[in-house]
């Protein structure tokens, strides 16, 4: 007998043949199996966040205008009834206006809409008024002499800025 046919092989447990390495092999199949089910379902769930975000953010853009809208449809009851009422005193017509101008500008500041009336002698802000002229006046350089149209936020955002009159450097 040869020294090979004498000593039997030493097992070093890399033989895929023993039923160590077998049951490992199957036992990292399975979990490499869990794995990749779980990837597959938290993709799936992304996806469908994803997705979710898009509708909501689809339906925001449409229907954003909705309350504002709402908020609108008093003044235009008001201007309608006005105008039902041809024969209706100039005062009466003056007090509805009046009454008709404060549910708008309530509507308006509910719906995060300010104005921007600045008052004379007020430091001209580029920001949020334009200059439409400059004149001469005995007050501060670049400051506001007069406003010729209001202006108006939304949100601390300019909607339109306030249109002025500045004085003039000296």
């Amino acid at each position: 007998m040869t020294q090979d046919q004498a000593t039997p092989p030493q097992d070093t447990g890399a033989d895929a043949g023993t039923p160590d390495a077998a049951t490992e092999l199957a036992s990292l199949n399975q979990r490499l199996a869990e794995m990749s089910d779980a990837y597959l379902r938290a993709k799936a769930e992304v996806e469908n966040t994803r997705r979710r975000a898009d509708d909501e953010v689809a339906k925001a853009r449409k229907f954003a205008v909705e309350g504002f809208a709402e908020a609108m449809l008093p003044v235009l009851d008001s201007l309608t009834a006005a105008i039902a009422l041809p024969d209706a005193k100039v005062e009466t017509v003056l007090e509805g206006v009046h009454a008709t101008l404060r549910q708008l500008t309530s509507a308006l500041e509910r719906n995060k809409v300010v104005e921007i009336n600045p008052g004379a002698g007020a430091k001209f802000d580029p920001h949020q008024h334009q200059a439409i002229s400059a004149v001469p006046a005995d007050q501060e350089p670049n400051t506001i002499v007069m406003v010729l149209q209001k202006g108006f936020l939304i949100a601390d955002r300019v909607l339109r800025p306030a249109l002025v009159t500045v004085s003039a450097p000296k």
